[in-house]
């Protein structure tokens, strides 16, 4: 919130969001909050169907350009006028609706790392009377950036129109005012603490689940329990932000329950996944090893809050909202279970991470896969992604 505070450290998200170098850039770092915003507003007002003002799609990116940055300038009138301009002036000019989400999304974070508190809080004098408005959305996405750093709490104005969302049934209200202890890595950056690129890394950082022909007798059993919509829930935080191809999402039964012991890559192996497509005709051996809850959840949040190579960063509230739905739906649990009540859930879970030596696989940049296995050891399922396009025709 204010640089005088403590804050999760930046995602890589915030270099794709909105910044802009070079003339354009220095012309409006020449201007004050009120010229800035005096300036989007002819924009808005002269693009007309008559073509005498700038294309609509134009105006539109160039206003949300000064949103931003006015978002990132610190006073109350800067604040005041960001949200203004992507909630009242912007939808009157066009703009693709993932651009707008994009837009709101960035223009909210940025208002949350650059204000303080106080130049905040004002925005939310009023209740709303519904969901479906710029408004309220950006509103609800604040909201839900100063929950991931745990700011606003006791404010009267702010949590009373966290409790209309709620009342109203908007998405975001579902999640709590605060981070979960299960969420302390959100946005956190630790030195050493990348993505796990290669066997060496996961190795060292994990306990390596050991291999048992077990393992490979039960993965041989295990029926595919196609699910589309689970899969997509599962697969969301990948998807909305931008990675280079669609994440394998999938889902098995076993007759009977397996072994804790055996749930290791022999029995991944046999799954006959598209991400291992081709396992055992390249140098190196796939291996597998035991995980926490919070670090998938990690994984997840950090998939949209940062953004594929070329994609773009979610916001840490819709970040949050997708990572906690793949969550949800890698267990198989009902939405209207608490989340506290998940997490007490996870526990009884086995989570595995693992990787191989693949088409899928690049080990050059981030190619997370997870399999978990329910408490009734007879439900798997199992969540791959990957960064790299290289290879489109072969990863299918």
């Amino acid at each position: 919130m204010s640089h005088n505070e403590e804050t999760p450290g930046v995602g890589a998200s915030d270099g794709q969001q909105g910044e802009r170098t070079g003339p354009e850039s220095q012309h409006l770092a020449g201007l004050g909050p009120r010229e800035m915003y005096e300036a989007a507003e002819k924009l808005c007002r002269t693009t007309d169907d008559d073509g005498d003002g700038p294309p609509e799609a134009s105006a539109a990116r160039a206003v949300g350009r000064i949103a931003e940055t006015l978002a990132d300038t610190r006073s109350r009138d800067s604040a005041t006028f960001a949200v203004d301009l992507v909630s009242r002036l912007l939808p009157e000019v066009a703009m693709p609706p993932d651009e707008g989400d994009r837009l709101l999304r960035s223009v909210a974070a940025k208002v949350v790392k650059s204000q303080h508190l106080r130049d905040v809080e004002p925005l939310f004098r009023e209740v709303p009377d519904g969901i479906p408005d710029p408004a309220v959305e950006l509103r609800a996405c604040l909201l839900g950036e100063l929950a991931l750093i745990g700011s606003g709490a006791g404010r009267r104005s702010l949590e009373a129109y966290a409790e209309k969302l709620r009342e109203l049934g908007h998405p975001l209200a579902r999640l709590p005012g605060a981070r979960l202890d299960i969420e302390h890595r959100f946005a956190v950056r630790v030195r050493g603490l990348g993505a796990v690129k290669s066997a060496k890394q996961l190795r060292s950082r994990f306990p390596e689940a050991p291999s048992t022909d077990g393992g490979a007798v039960a993965g041989c059993g295990a029926g595919d329990a196609r699910d589309d919509g689970r899969a997509n829930v599962v697969a969301r935080p990948f998807t909305a932000g931008g990675w280079a191809r669609e994440p394998e999402a999938r889902f098995f039964t076993l007759p009977s329950p397996l072994d804790p012991d055996d749930f290791g890559i022999s029995f991944i192996k046999e799954l006959s996944l598209r991400c291992l497509a081709g396992e055992g005709s390249r140098r190196g051996s796939a291996l597998a090893c035991v995980t926490t809850p919070d670090d998938v959840l990690n994984e997840l949040f950090s998939a949209s809050y940062v953004g594929g190579v070329n994609g773009h960063g979610q916001g840490g509230a819709y970040a949050r909202l997708y990572a906690w739905e793949s969550f949800y739906a890698l267990m198989g649990l009902p939405t209207d279970v608490p989340l506290l009540e998940a997490v007490r859930h996870a526990a009884d879970y086995r989570w595995l991470r693992f990787m191989a030596f693949t088409d899928w696989f690049h080990h050059d940049t981030s190619d997370p896969a997870f399999a978990v296995l329910d408490p009734t050891r007879t439900r798997v399922a199992v969540l791959a992604a990957t960064d790299t396009d290289a290879h489109r025709d072969a990863l299918g």
